[in-house]
């Protein structure tokens, strides 16, 4: 069994130099690649004869592709033949979970954002939240894939997770019931005061394009004169839709986004297909932590063309491409291939998206918030527990307070008022100014 295996990456190593490297750099670099091939043989072979119980070569093998590719990036990952196949299931009413997206940020898995109306939205999980514990077992090190498989479950099941929040004295232990979690993408549509349109914007889904324009029909026809988008608390979705999006904002030909990788195919642009059907109204975009991936694409679009205002905080920073692709055995590499970028050329990922207003949302500030670093909590985290559960009655109150006044919506209404105030002002002098002409 175990030679079978030695001669599979010895065959390997031929499929690689049968390629013919046509220059000094690539015949260079293949030798290197054979050079470490040995190396990493050799270290299959000692592990096999010398460790002390018998391991299967399955295992090894596993092991050496998960240490791979998590020496990559965060987002690269691999997937073992049972999870892969859970993932691509995934039927309605098989597995529950939570409503959050997450990533890995700073080297801690974090909340990029909990999803309006979903079991961790209704806990008060917020955006920006480090998950340092689930299930009392220590994150660190922890990749997204596996996080994912434990944060999962059976419907009406319970997960607790142990949350580092900032601006906290303690950290946080929430328990929350596993649901199947369904996505409405258009949460809230809506005149606000002086006929500007409000719609809130939560997953860019299949049929979110659609919907939206069903949406901005309908505000229009009530009566719209400007319009602010809200993207905050946004994980993404999927890139065409972020593009159908911004497309019925601009006008045809604008670039959108484009993508670049290191194979040519992975080279894409995406721009504005038509003129829109829509007005050009006074715009603003609203953002924060939790606009992640398609949302930035979305607002980096608009900032870029110079179609609307963006407002609120800095984006998550998710900003590359994964591939996904299907191995002999069943299990799957999940690879990054390609990275997002503006219009402008601004790469989306580990920068996001700075927004042209800076607006922090109404938080009142604790007196004393936790100060160890990152490496320090999780060695106190290891020797004892070093914080009492907080009372559920105590996080309802937390989460109440968040929504009880909004900010960054209160200076987006104040932004478009003063557009407006403008427009009015000029456009007589600039009436004036023609007939004088």
């Amino acid at each position: 069994m175990w030679n079978r295996v030695v001669v599979m990456w010895v065959v390997l190593v031929v499929l690689v130099f049968s390629l013919s490297p046509s220059s000094t750099a690539d015949r260079k670099a293949a030798e290197e690649l054979y050079n470490q091939m040995e190396v990493f043989t050799d270290s299959i072979t000692l592990i096999q004869n010398n460790y002390v119980d018998e391991i299967e070569p399955q295992k090894l093998i596993h092991g050496a592709i998960k240490g791979m590719l998590s020496s990559l990036d965060p987002h690269s990952q691999f997937m073992e033949p049972d999870f892969y196949k859970e993932m691509k299931v995934q039927t309605e009413g098989e597995f529950g979970g939570l409503g959050i997206e997450i990533g890995i940020k700073d080297e801690l898995l974090t909340v990029i954002s909990p999803i309006d109306g979903t079991p961790a939205y209704e806990a008060g999980i917020k955006a920006g939240d480090k998950i340092v514990k689930i299930e009392k077992e220590i994150t660190r090190g922890i990749s997204i894939m596996d996080a994912v498989g434990k944060l999962r479950g059976k419907p009406g099941t319970k997960v607790t997770i142990t949350i580092l929040r900032e601006h906290e004295k303690k950290l946080l232990d929430f328990t929350i019931e596993r649901a199947v979690i369904k996505i409405q993408s258009i949460k809230d549509v809506r005149i606000l005061e002086d006929n500007i349109g409000y719609i809130r914007l939560t997953e860019f889904q299949e049929k979110t394009a659609k919907d939206l324009e069903d949406a901005l029909l309908k505000l229009e026809k009530d009566g719209m004169d400007s319009f602010i988008l809200d993207l905050r608390n946004n994980p993404g979705g999927l890139l065409s839709t972020a593009v159908q999006v911004s497309d019925k904002f601009l006008s045809g030909g604008k670039m959108i986004v484009y993508t670049k990788g290191r194979i040519k195919g992975q080279d894409l642009e995406f721009k504005a297909h038509k003129n829109s059907i829509h007005p050009d109204y006074p715009m603003v975009v609203l953002v924060n932590e939790g606009s992640a991936s398609a949302s930035e694409i979305v607002a980096g679009a608009i900032q870029d063309n110079h179609r609307g205002i963006i407002v609120g905080t800095k984006t998550f920073g998710k900003g590359s491409v994964q591939t996904v692709i299907e191995l002999k055995d069943g299990s799957a590499i999940r690879l990054t291939t390609s990275k997002y970028f503006t219009p402008s050329g601004r790469s989306i990922h580990g920068e996001g998206i700075i927004p042209d207003i800076e607006v922090e949302p109404k938080e009142e500030k604790l007196e004393a918030a936790i100060s160890e670093k990152h490496e320090d909590i999780f060695e106190k985290l290891e020797k004892e527990d070093t914080h009492p559960p907080v009372k559920e009655e105590e996080k309802k109150e937390e989460s109440k307070k968040k929504v009880s006044y909004d900010n960054q919506l209160t200076r987006a209404v104040d932004i478009i008022k003063g557009i407006k105030v403008y427009k009015k002002i000029t456009s007589p002098m600039l009436e004036t100014r023609v007939k004088v002409q």
